[in-house]
């Protein structure tokens, strides 16, 4: 983990910049693809779901989540991804949720700085990375 610098124009430019983009998604879906069958199943889904700690904090404090919540808040990540229902989602699905999420939190950013704890192979921390290159290019 890592703190970083980060506002919506990094989110907004690494989604926008679809070769970029695009590669850590297939990366990102790869590594979670655990049965390597080009689909993604709830349970495989599950960990990735987990490590977003939805009701898991507050304030930056762990509290105990009613199991049956939290249950069934994952399944409905899990069904926002799976956009033909069919039970599994698919590389194009989970490209086109991720890009969705990824500008809904840019959108609810604004354009100020934050300072935010990122996991290394995150996608947030390969939008940061990606926006470090640049301006080291420059």
């Amino acid at each position: 983990m890592s703190v970083e610098l980060l506002d919506a124009t990094t989110i907004v430019s690494f989604v926008e910049d679809e070769e970029a983009f695009h590669g850590s998604i297939c990366d990102h879906f790869a590594h979670l693809d655990t049965n390597h069958d080009g689909l993604l199943s709830y349970a495989e889904m599950l960990k990735e779901l987990k490590s977003l700690r939805v009701f898991e904090t507050h304030f930056g404090i762990d509290v105990k989540p009613d199991p049956g919540e939290l249950a069934q808040v994952y399944n409905s990540l899990f069904q926002q991804f799976d956009h033909d229902s069919n039970g599994s989602v698919d590389l194009e699905e989970f490209e086109a949720e991720t890009k969705r999420m990824m500008l809904a939190m840019a959108n609810g950013m604004g354009f100020l700085p934050l300072q935010m704890v990122l996991e290394e192979d995150s996608l947030l921390k390969k939008a940061v990375e990606r926006e470090s290159a640049q301006v080291a290019a420059a």
